[in-house]
Formats: C-alpha cells, sequence, structure tokens
C-alpha cells in the first residue's frame, strides 16, 4: 500500500476567476477544469454545449464535395455501391450508417466485413468478387488507407473507390478516387481522433445537407454598425455553411471614394447578401456609400424567427449578448459571427436531417467511439453524449431486445455501460468470424429476426469468454516466462492452441496482469499467422513497434493500428525468424522504471459539498473515457461504519461492501479486491482519508449511489 502516491494538480486562481466570470461555472466545476488544463474556449465549449451545430462541418476535409458528388451519382444513375468494413465494433456500427443511409437513398447497396480469418481490410478477392457482382464504386470504412494494391486493382476493373478511414497513413496513398481521414497529413479537419463511425457519421451529414439547396452556394453575411463618426461594414462570404472569406472596413462617409471601398467590391460578387433586419442596414450602407449605392439584401429575419424563437423583437446587438456561441470566439463578442452562429442553427433546425433526425444515429457513433478507445474531447464528447441519450431515452427498435437482455432498457447509459456490456458482445461476433450477425441485428427492421440475431450474438459472446477463460489457463506459466525474458518489459505470447478469435482479448487480458505491452500470436485455419499488439500507457507506440519488423525485414502481408492497439497478418513459415527478431529488439528497449502508482485527485470534497447533489457535477463532466478520466474525489476524516462482503467474490480477491459516515449521510460503497485490507489497513470504526468515484447503482430495478473506492489511508491526527 505504499507504492502509490495521491496527487492533486496545483490550480491557477485567475484561471478559475476567469471560468467563473465567463462561463457561470460553480466553483468545483471550475477548480476541476483548471486542474485538468481545461482553459481555453475550445475545449470548455464541449462541457457547456449540446446542440449539434458545435460540430465540426464536414466539409473542412478537402475531399468531401468529391465523395458527396460521386455518391449523389451513384444515386442517380442507379449503381451498384458496396460497402468494405472491418469486424470490430468501430467497423461493425460505421458500416451499419453508411449501409442505412444509403437504403434510406434507394441505393442498391451491399456490404463485405472480414469472415472467419479474412485479414482486415479490402481484400483483392472482395474487389474481385465487388467487379464480378457488378458494383461500380468501393466504399471502405475504418480501413482502406493501407490498401494501396487492391484499390489500383479496383481501378483497373472500372471500380471507383472512397476511403474512409481514420488509421494512420503508410508511406505511400492509396489511389482512391477520395481519401476522408482527419489523421493523415496534410488534413485542415481540426479534430485528429474521430473512430471510423465518427468518419461514416460525417459523410453521411455531408451527404443530407447536398441535398439541400444551399450546397455549394455561395452566399454572403453582412452587418454594418454605427462607429465613431464613421460605418463599420463586416462581411463574410460562406459555402457549404464555411466561411470562405471575410473582411471588415470602417468607412468615413464621404472621405472614401466608393470605387476605392474594399468592403463594396466584397459586395459586389453577384451572390445572395443575408442580413437580419434589412432596412437598419440599408441605412448604414446609405451613411457610408450614399444613397446612389443600391445592394441588394435579403432579411433573414422572419425566417430566423420560425424556428428560433430567441430572435423575436430582438436586434443583432442585443442577440449578441445572449449568445451562448459568441462566448467562445476569441477576441470578444462580434455581431457578424452571431449572425453567422444563428444562420448556421436556422439552417439545422430548418432541415432536420441535419439536427434531430441526425441525431438518432449517434447511438451507433458513441458505442463505436467508446470501444475504439477514441479520445473523448472536443466533438467527440458531444457527439457521445448525444449519442448515449438516445440509447437511453429512444433506442433504435434493432436494439431493444439487445439492451433488454443487458438490463440496460428505460435506464440511464453512461460510456462505461458502452465498455463493459454493450460493445463486448457486439466485438465477440467478429472475434469469433461471423461480425455480419452483430450487423445484420443493427440493421434489421423485422422483430422476430431482431430477436433471433440478439439471441445469436449474446451466445457467441458467451462462448468467446469461455474461449479466453481456457486459453488463459493454459497459457499462464507461458506468458510469466515470456514477462521474465524480456525482463518485464512485455509479454510476447505464441501458442498453437490460441485461437485467432481471442487473441485480442487475451492480450488486453495480459497487459492488466503485467502492466506491460502484449503481443499474442494465433494461429488461422488459412496456415497464417495473426498477431494482435495492446498497450495501456506510452511506454510502446504498438504500431510504430510494428512498423520497425515491416521496415526491417518486410516480415507482416498486412499491419496496422493504433498508439495502444495494432494487428499483423503474416505467413507462417516466417514464424521462427519473427520471434528471433522480436526478442533481439526487445533487448536493445530500455527497461521501464520502476513506476509509482498515482491517483489524481479532482477535488477535496467538505462535509458540507458531500450531498447526492455531488452526483451531478459527475454527469455534467461525462461521457467519460479515453482522455477524460472519471472525476475522483477526496475525503478526508471518514468513518468506516460498517464492514462486508460481495456474495459473488471469493478468496482473497474478495470485494468489499462498506458503509462510509462522512458530514451529514451514510454511504454505501464498494472498494473491489480490498479484502486483504480488512483488519490490517482498515477495520470498522477506522478513521480514513478516502479516493472515490461516485456512480449510480442499479440493483433490483432499485437507483441508489454509491461510492466506487480507488484508495484509502488512516487520516493523520491533527
Amino acid at each position: 500500500m505504499d507504492d502509490r502516491v495521491w496527487v492533486k494538480e496545483p490550480v491557477e486562481s485567475e484561471a478559475i476567476k476567469r471560468l467563473l466570470e465567463e462561463y457561470q461555472f460553480s466553483t468545483l466545476q471550475a477548480t476541476i477544469l483548471s486542474r485538468r488544463g481545461i482553459t481555453e474556449a475550445d475545449d470548455v465549449k464541449y462541457f457547456l454545449e449540446q446542440e449539434l451545430s458545435y460540430l465540426h462541418n464536414p466539409f473542412l476535409f478537402d475531399e468531401m464535395e468529391d465523395v458527396v458528388d460521386r455518391i449523389l451519382d451513384a444515386v442517380q444513375e442507379e449503381e451498384k455501391v458496396r460497402i468494405f468494413g472491418d469486424r470490430d465494433v468501430d467497423g461493425i456500427t460505421a458500416t451499419a450508417l453508411l449501409v442505412e443511409e444509403l437504403r434510406r437513398l434507394n441505393v442498391d447497396v451491399s456490404y463485405s466485413l472480414p469472415t472467419g480469418d479474412e485479414p482486415y481490410g479490402l481484400l483483392q478477392s472482395g474487389v474481385e468478387q465487388a467487379a464480378a457482382d457488378g458494383v461500380t464504386l468501393l466504399i471502405t470504412v475504418d480501413c482502406g488507407i493501407s490498401n494501396i494494391e487492391e484499390i489500383v486493382l479496383a481501378n483497373s476493373l472500372g471500380i471507383d473507390v472512397i476511403v474512409l478511414d481514420h488509421h494512420i497513413e503508410g508511406e505511400e496513398l492509396p489511389p482512391a478516387l477520395a481519401i476522408i481521414n482527419p489523421k493523415m497529413s496534410g488534413s485542415e479537419y481540426p479534430f485528429v481522433h474521430l473512430a471510423g463511425v465518427g468518419v461514416a457519421a460525417k459523410t453521411i451529414w455531408a451527404l443530407r445537407f447536398a441535398r439541400t439547396d444551399l450546397y455549394r452556394q455561395e452566399l454572403i453575411l453582412l452587418h454594418a454598425q454605427p462607429g465613431n463618426d464613421t460605418v463599420i461594414i463586416q462581411a463574410m462570404k460562406v459555402n457549404n455553411l464555411l466561411v470562405t472569406d471575410r473582411i471588415i472596413e470602417e468607412i468615413n462617409p464621404g472621405v472614401l471614394k466608393t470605387e476605392r471601398s474594399k468592403a463594396l467590391a466584397f459586395l459586389s460578387c453577384n451572390v445572395p447578401i443575408l442580413v437580419l433586419d434589412a432596412a437598419v442596414e440599408h441605412a448604414q450602407l446609405s451613411k457610408a456609400f450614399g444613397k446612389s449605392v443600391d445592394i441588394h439584401l435579403l432579411d433573414l429575419r422572419n425566417e430566423l424567427e420560425k424556428v428560433l424563437p430567441a430572435v423575436r423583437n430582438r436586434g443583432l446587438f442585443a442577440l449578441t449578448q445572449l449568445s451562448r456561441a459568441a462566448r467562445y470566439v476569441k477576441g470578444g463578442r462580434d455581431e457578424l459571427t452571431t449572425l453567422y452562429s444563428l444562420f448556421i442553427a436556422y439552417v439545422l433546425k430548418k432541415h432536420p436531417a441535419l439536427d434531430d433526425e441526425y441525431e438518432r444515429l449517434l447511438d451507433l457513433v458513441a458505442i463505436g467511439t467508446v470501444a475504439d478507445l477514441m479520445e473523448l474531447k472536443n466533438e467527440n464528447l458531444l457527439m457521445v453524449r448525444r449519442g448515449l441519450k438516445v440509447l437511453s431515452t429512444a433506442p433504435r427498435p434493432s436494439l431493444v431486445p439487445f439492451l433488454a437482455s443487458l438490463g440496460l432498457l428505460n435506464r440511464r447509459i453512461s460510456s462505461t455501460e458502452i465498455s463493459w456490456r454493450i460493445a463486448p458482445p457486439i466485438n465477440s461476433t467478429g472475434r469469433l468470424g461471423t461480425p455480419a450477425v452483430a450487423l445484420e441485428m443493427l440493421l434489421s427492421t423485422d422483430p422476430n429476426e431482431i430477436e433471433r440475431l440478439t439471441s445469436e450474438v449474446l451466445a457467441m459472446n458467451t462462448e468467446r469468454k469461455r474461449l479466453s477463460d481456457e486459453i488463459w489457463n493454459v497459457v499462464r506459466g507461458k506468458a510469466q516466462e515470456s514477462f521474465e525474458r524480456t525482463g518485464s518489459k512485455m509479454v510476447i505470447l505464441q501458442d498453437e492452441q490460441i485461437e485467432m478469435g481471442v487473441a485480442s482479448s487475451l492480450a488486453s487480458r495480459l497487459v492488466k496482469a503485467y502492466n506491460a505491452p502484449a503481443l499474442v500470436l494465433s494461429s488461422s485455419r488459412s496456415g497464417r499467422i495473426k498477431g494482435s499488439m495492446r498497450a495501456n500507457d506510452s511506454t510502446i507506440h504498438t504500431r510504430n513497434f510494428l512498423e520497425h519488423f515491416d521496415r526491417q525485414g518486410s516480415y507482416f502481408l498486412y499491419y496496422g493500428g493504433h498508439a495502444n492497439a495494432s494487428g499483423f497478418t503474416m505467413e507462417s513459415d516466417r514464424l521462427e525468424e519473427l520471434m528471433k527478431a522480436l526478442h533481439e529488439y526487445v533487448d536493445t528497449i530500455d527497461c521501464p522504471e520502476e513506476r509509482v502508482k498515482e491517483y489524481f485527485i479532482d477535488a477535496t470534497i467538505s462535509e458540507e459539498e458531500m450531498h447526492p447533489e455531488l452526483i451531478r457535477l459527475v454527469e455534467f463532466f461525462e461521457p467519460y473515457g479515453e482522455g477524460n478520466r472519471p472525476l475522483v474525489f477526496e475525503i478526508q476524516g471518514a468513518v468506516v461504519e460498517e464492514i462486508g462482503y460481495l456474495n459473488n467474490s471469493q478468496g482473497g480477491d474478495r470485494h468489499v461492501k462498506l458503509t462510509i459516515g462522512y458530514g451529514h449521510y451514510r454511504w454505501p460503497a464498494v472498494y473491489w479486491f480490498a479484502a486483504p485490507l480488512v483488519g490490517k489497513v482498515f477495520d470498522r470504526g477506522s478513521v480514513l482519508d478516502i479516493l472515490f468515484r461516485l456512480a449510480r447503482n442499479y440493483w433490483m430495478g432499485n437507483e441508489t449511489l454509491q461510492l466506487n473506492i480507488v484508495d484509502v489511508k488512516p487520516t493523520k491526527a491533527l
């Protein structure tokens, strides 16, 4: 218990003061945000805002217009389209969204996912089959960025390929018609951590927008306001809701010749000019340029008031003072930016397919994003939060039996439920070589078929867990030997009994058991070797680790992945050579320093603050996951009033139930695997400092608040 340290980062009083003044946070909220380094407007807004208008515009991807134009051509020409996805949760949910959307457009769409022991990504055999089936457009999702030869083949067979991916590119890009990938070098998209399903969702939004009359429609938003005996003219050009150009000019009436005005030249480009309150704007323009200059303005007021009640009876200045979006503008509140924000909000409300209807697909975005361990920052926070709302309140019919079987129907679902309960069964179908079962469950509209497929998915999850437990018992000795052989740097495990379907889960289990990276090699039915590598920290970047062997010996037929999860496929006749190279390379890696367990404290909670309403603070910072860890609170001088044990725990691994007295309340608590501490570190009546996470606990239809204890230590006497 002495190899850990509690860390409470210092906070900046000025940062807290600014958060309190600018955003009206509570003191606890502002303190936690400051302690986590979340003080800039672009970061703060994703904790405060719920509207989809705060998501990044998909047309920030350079080739998004090419993508939607090609798909709309396929719709128009009644072409056959095939989606190539991946077998994991991210790939399955992304494929489901694209198939569902193209079916909505009456496209003849089919899909292909890796089955059996087929490798990840686009296959030459799959391309050839698509050509034989008359497919003329392939869309890869959650894969494709590394499939150069396959896409060359597709092009030679007269098939266009669109790549929607989020994996790191290699040295060469595939010759696809268009590539949408936030991680691609040179991409100007402002957020790199989208999951594959997030990229698919962005493409769907762009596709829906492309079917409105605003697609590729350039327009100007204008605001002219009085200055100090001057007129200040601001205008911006907008295309696909993106600002493409902007100008501001202060004009001294009667001094500047109209032909020299940059603002007037900006407005003289024969595109619609939109304003709020045309009469007011005309008056300022006449003052600036004289009445002889007639600029045609389109007044937005009537249209805005139809869908945005807050606009009624308010001018642009008043709306700017009220605007939430204006709080996040660098340089202070800006009336033209307010008009721009109002226009975007108006477009989304006018076209429900871009807003309320679009929210309905965010349930799968939430599942795929959390399951793929994407950072829950920036717009991922907003999409996952809205997706969790859908899952909790109005899940799609195809998920209702699934959620009911998991005991999650009609209750508040968090990212934790996705990670531990929703994602594993879906993932198991891919691990056992039949991801189409989960995909068909998501896509089905027939109640009987949904029930049948749900049962299959759950049965596969049970089978996967059985296989995982069996192989774990078989290889534990080998794992320990490997850990010692590498100098406690990592675990490299190869055994003919390891089936492909359990390799990745086994690697994850080894990472937890040894607190070190793990590489598990399994044999496929085709005679090839598949590898799954996992890590949980920055000691080894798994994809870079595999890249070393591809550069040095070209061992792999395919490899790819992320920082903490990667995989590869190779021919079995090179296994012995690779194992030798692996151990030689690991020997060159510096041995990791003995690390002290650090617990980061978000806030120390006083007795007055320790009340049931604290759960509101916890839920304000949700969803939790990668890049947004759950809040950890500290209380000092709490009393252990009762001690018990959970019924389903045994031996030294038993979990402890506690009742903690602190402040005006007695709190139920759970301390996992803490039985060995009872009678040594604490006992009934002990006075402790406690680190905990506050959560809702559901049991037998009842909901209670519960402290999930992270660590304890005796309170020091004053």
